[in-house]
C-alpha cells in the first residue's frame, strides 16, 4: 500500500472516531466527509441548537505532497495529537492554519 493510501486510512479512521465521539446537544449531530480524489477530509457539525442552525467545519485536513495538512482545528486536544499517537511523525503534518512563516517555529512542517 502506498504511503498516501495508508494516510488515507488513517485520516479516514481517525475522523470517524472523532465525529463519533462528538458530544451531541440539542439536534446537532458530527458527520464526516471524504474525497479521496482531491484528498480533503472534513468533519462538520449540523444541525439546530433550539432556533439557531448550526453548520461548522471541525477539522479539515488535506494531503498535499505527502503531508498531512491541517487546514481547520477546533478540537480542544488537537487532531494533530491523534494523528500522532497512531503513527503519523510530526514531520509529515503541517499546522496548515498557521501563516507560512509561523510554521517553521512549531515543532511540526513547515510545508
Amino acid at each position: 500500500m502506498a504511503a498516501k493510501d495508508i494516510y488515507r486510512e488513517i485520516i479516514e479512521q481517525t475522523l470517524k472516531r472523532i465525529a463519533a465521539s462528538w458530544p451531541l446537544f440539542q439536534d446537532v449531530k458530527a458527520c464526516t466527509i471524504f474525497d479521496r480524489n482531491s484528498d480533503h477530509y472534513l468533519v462538520l457539525t449540523e444541525g439546530w441548537d433550539k432556533a439557531r442552525r448550526i453548520h461548522q467545519c471541525v477539522v479539515h485536513l488535506e494531503i498535499i505532497n505527502g503531508k498531512i495538512w491541517i487546514q481547520e482545528d477546533l478540537l480542544e486536544r488537537g487532531v494533530a495529537a491523534d494523528l500522532e499517537e497512531v503513527g503519523v511523525p510530526k514531520d509529515d503534518i503541517v499546522l496548515g492554519f498557521y501563516p507560512q512563516h509561523v510554521r517553521p517555529h512549531t515543532e511540526y512542517a513547515a510545508a
